[in-house]
């Protein structure tokens, strides 16, 4: 939900920064923090408060506040991605974007395990919070999806709907389950792209979905547009 930084913040530094707290990995791992590491990272290390000010604000000790972050800090060198792309110098989706998410469209309405293949790498990462567990690799993922009833009759077909989550490419799928005539939201799929193939896949609840304009209930017409 996380528009890019308006004037005066628009600096090359300050759109950096922006962009690197408000990634999805980020947003996602400092849930695993307790509240006084979370609170500490934020407000040193994204707001860059000093830790006298921070353990004004908290209450607590400058050496409460050290210890908060380095415990905090050590956490996220665990779980975020060691390799971080370059962002590009534009939100907007590239030629090249577009046509990978197009292909992601079309293997998750076919279930294509196979197309699958060809467009997420082999050492991608799933998530899928809350849940704390992360599924290393693309097997390992496939085996989540497969468990989870991915690509079986009685799960359903889907339709999905390209859209954008904290500036990074995001599918939203909708499923119609056997003997229903109505397409229901079933989870946001935020991506992360490197060197042309997806390396991340972070799942959302259908709950999200009214936070981007998307409707819970999609019309059963069997046309849906896929591409927003």
């Amino acid at each position: 939900m996380l528009d890019p930084p308006t004037p005066p913040e628009r600096t090359p530094e300050a759109l950096t920064l922006k962009r690197e707290t408000i990634e999805i990995a980020f947003l996602t791992v400092i849930q695993l923090l307790t509240p006084q590491q979370r609170a500490a990272l934020i407000l040193c290390d994204v707001l860059d408060w000093s830790t006298k000010d921070a353990a004004d604000l908290l209450e607590i000790s400058v050496s409460a506040v050290n210890s908060a972050l380095q415990r905090a800090r050590a956490r996220l060198r665990e779980r975020l991605p060691s390799h971080k792309p370059a962002w590009p110098a534009s939100v907007d989706a590239s030629a090249a974007e577009r046509d990978l998410l197009k292909k992601y469209v079309e293997a998750s309405e076919a279930a294509d395990f196979r197309a699958f293949e060809s467009i997420i790498r082999a050492d991608a990462t799933f998530r899928m919070p809350p849940e704390p567990g992360t599924a290393a690799g693309r097997e390992a993922m496939f085996k989540v999806w497969v468990e989870g009833g991915f690509g079986s009759e009685r799960f359903g077909r889907l339709r999905c709907i390209v859209t954008h989550a904290n500036l990074q490419p995001a599918v939203a799928a909708y499923v119609r389950r056997p003997g229903d005539s109505t397409w229901r939201a079933l989870a946001l799929d935020v991506l992360r792209i490197e060197d042309g193939l997806i390396t991340e896949i972070v799942t959302f609840m259908p709950d999200t979905f009214p936070l981007f304009g998307l409707p819970i209930l999609m019309d059963p017409s069997p046309e849906m547009n896929t591409c927003h």
